[in-house]
């Protein structure tokens, strides 16, 4: 009533200043649904608690340079937080039905990053002023609930609880993401071991068909993560980031030449794309987009180690580039091998098997009779 009444005199022009700010106040106290009331809205969008806030400005002594290098930074930090998701390409070889199963697979995984990833940047972005101080407390921590930016956005608004909450969120995600990486892992090293590119023994499987041999070598590396203990040792677990990002850069650029070199072969071969289970979007305009921006990425991803120089960290983010060509022109200088013309590319081998194991699947499915609602709803989650 007092804020319709206030909202009413004010469209009259008969109300005061002081009562259109106590009916702004109320206005903001009646529908924050936070615990301490206050409407956030778009408030941390303006300067100078906006989302282009700055970095090393100390050290460039420039104002536009030091928000640039603060926006390329974010850049840096998602192509550490997006390496993963081509692991929808290696489940194809154990996936059933994988020209009905993958398509829907990849199509949900671009709107759970939609949502869960950009929508969590924008949500934070709201909520949390880019130059409050705990925000950098939480950057510097190495591990924990401190660590999350959703925990300082609570802690902003007077939310309790919910930081062990998130705390637990981030352990079951944690598990997720290793339990996903050690699949990766095992199957690119067991390929690998099969096209004689590997030791043979880690060719070996048990007999569902887990090639433990090489999940043993990737799961004796989980163990690194207790460097993070240690204060000093964090140091040497962040090398190891470094090298992740950049070697899975270097995995993205490889996956987005080939696609590109792919479609080439389809043109030349008169295959239209219209005939492929699942057909990107945007092509080849996207492919070339994420080969060109992730190059460059990969290529000034160090840059603040040169602010001051540190050679330690200047390794690590860059000896991943010269290991890749070496060992890339060392293939190439032993086994003589060139680049296939598009038009020769061999698009056949191994569809035969995939139809027939379709087939088999397809009758399969039929035997089991129609499917019920809570069945086709468990489906489509």
């Amino acid at each position: 009533m007092y804020t319709s009444l206030c909202g009413w005199l004010f469209s009259s022009r008969s109300s005061s200043s002081s009562t259109c700010s106590a009916c702004a106040s109320s206005a903001n106290s009646s529908s924050g649904g936070n615990p301490k009331h206050d409407r956030i809205g778009f408030r941390y969008w303006n300067p100078p608690d906006g989302p282009m806030g700055h970095y090393l400005k100390d050290q460039v002594h420039g104002e536009s340079l030091s928000i640039f290098l603060g926006f390329w930074s974010t850049l840096v930090n998602a192509l550490f937080a997006y390496i993963g998701t081509e692991l929808i390409g290696v489940t194809v070889g154990e996936a059933q039905a994988p020209r009905k199963n993958i398509p829907i697979a990849i199509r949900r995984t671009f709107f759970r990053i939609l949502v869960f990833y950009i929508g969590g940047v924008f949500v934070i972005g709201l909520v949390v002023p880019s130059t409050d101080q705990t925000l950098f407390t939480a950057n510097k921590a190495k591990a924990g609930a401190a660590a999350s930016p959703f925990v300082v956005a609570t802690t902003l608004v007077g939310i309790k609880v919910l930081n062990h909450i998130i705390n637990a969120a981030i352990l079951l995600f944690v598990l997720s993401a290793a339990n996903s990486d050690l699949y990766i892992g095992s199957r690119t090293l067991y390929a690998l071991a099969v096209e004689g590119n590997a030791p043979k023994i880690f060719t070996k499987v048990n007999r569902m068909g887990v090639p433990y041999p090489a999940l043993i070598l990737c799961t004796a590396f989980c163990g690194l993560v207790f460097l993070n203990v240690s204060s000093s040792s964090a140091k040497v677990f962040t090398w190891f980031v470094n090298l992740v990002s950049t070697f899975g850069a270097i995995t993205w650029i490889c996956i987005c030449y080939s696609h590109i070199r792919f479609m080439k072969a389809l043109r030349a071969q008169g295959i239209s794309r219209d005939t492929l289970p699942y057909k990107a979007p945007f092509q080849p305009f996207g492919s070339w987009f994420a080969l060109i921006s992730t190059c460059i990425i990969t290529i000034f991803k160090g840059f603040d180690t040169f602010i001051p120089f540190t050679k330690d960290t200047f390794v690590t983010s860059y000896i991943g580039l010269p290991a890749f060509l070496m060992f890339w022109v060392g293939y190439k200088l032993t086994y003589r091998t060139r680049l296939i013309p598009a038009e020769k590319v061999d698009l056949i081998t191994g569809k035969r098997e995939i139809d027939e194991e379709e087939e088999r699947f397809n009758r399969q499915e039929e035997l089991k009779g129609p499917r019920t609602k809570w069945q086709k709803f468990f489906d489509s989650l």
